[in-house]
């Protein structure tokens, strides 16, 4: 007779997964060689059993076969030719054209902790010990898991630890109207702030802060800055990230195409058929006099190269030769 494995889950035949989950869980804890270290050879062997248990019976296929003809029909101990096995199992021929047998090869205890349990390694990020990743049991080379981490730490009420991480706050997004000026030339904004923040004991508390932000020449409409965590502190909870989006304030003479500035003026037809001179006074303060002396027609444009927005990374006195101002002059009928 090979190993029962219902026996070794402290289970019956009827178990289901919910059970087989449940008897895992709490076996793998308490058989893990980490948790024994003074047993350490005898918890392997258990361990490695509960898993190898654990492997066959949540698996329909694996536990159709073992259910009808024990650990040796799994391991191809007892050749079943053309046997019709409950719940879908089926058996493969062999390489050499033997007897048609099932085979199955137990996987790595470890590995199976490992992926119940929701890590990639049961040791990733905390240091220490080291998974064996051949066949056989599992091995750890250091004691590096307290009890109270086996016995809280890795499972929540219902499920594992995954199930009881924090989650964090959905961004908190506001509104900064900012002027062409500001988005120019570039400027320092001050934003008020009030969240609550949880003391020790659970109480939250009002505070207010003052967040400052650096508006760099050349920032567009939608930039977006962001204070990470900065939103209300609660118990269980990540603070959420406060969020502010530009938006550009609409100016009385220039109207913002990507880096480009238009300015539309209109003229008389007399000023369009002798000539005219564009007065202008720059975002940031200048004043430009641009004299056309050619005939203007309404789809006219007289383009002025570098007098257009800075680009985001550039100083406003090493604005690109691109970004410009375009005058749209359509003569009046």
């Amino acid at each position: 007779m090979g190993v029962d494995y219902y026996h070794v889950l402290g289970l019956d035949k009827n178990a289901k997964d919910d059970d087989l989950k449940k008897a895992y869980r709490k076996l793998a804890m308490k058989w893990h060689p980490d948790k024994n270290p003074n047993n350490k050879k005898e918890a392997e062997a258990k361990f490695k059993q509960i898993s190898e248990a654990y492997e066959v019976l949540s698996d329909p296929q694996k536990r159709a076969i073992y259910d009808q003809y024990g650990e040796e029909g799994l391991k191809g101990e007892v050749p079943p030719p053309g046997a019709d096995v409950p719940g879908g199992a089926s058996f493969f021929s062999s390489s050499d054209g033997g007897p048609t047998v099932f085979r199955f090869n137990p996987r790595n205890a470890d590995d199976i902790f490992a992926e119940f349990f929701g890590f990639s390694s049961p040791f990733g990020g905390m240091g220490g010990g080291a998974a064996s990743n051949g066949g056989g049991g599992a091995r750890f080379s250091s004691s590096i898991f307290g009890d109270d981490i086996f016995g809280s730490a890795f499972r929540g009420a219902d499920g594992p630890m995954n199930s009881r991480r924090p989650q964090k706050a959905a961004p908190i997004e506001n509104v900064l109207p900012c002027s062409l000026e500001e988005l120019y030339k570039g400027t320092t904004k001050r934003m008020k702030i009030s969240r609550e923040i949880a003391d020790a004991s659970g109480k939250t508390l009002p505070v207010e802060e003052i967040l400052t932000i650096e508006i760099k020449p050349g920032w567009k409409k939608g930039t977006k800055i962001t204070f990470p965590e900065r939103g209300n502190k609660r118990p269980n909870t990540i603070p959420a990230d406060i969020v502010f989006i530009v938006e550009e304030k609409p100016h009385p003479v220039f109207t913002r195409e990507g880096n480009d500035l238009v300015v539309l003026q209109k003229i008389s037809l007399v000023e369009a058929l002798t000539g005219y001179t564009v007065n202008l006074t720059t975002l940031d303060g200048r004043r430009i006099c641009l004299p056309i002396n050619n005939v203007i027609h309404p789809a006219y444009e007289e383009v002025v190269p570098g007098e257009g927005m800075p680009l985001a990374k550039d100083s406003i006195q090493q604005r690109q030769a691109e970004d410009q101002v375009r005058h749209q002059i359509p003569s009046k009928a």
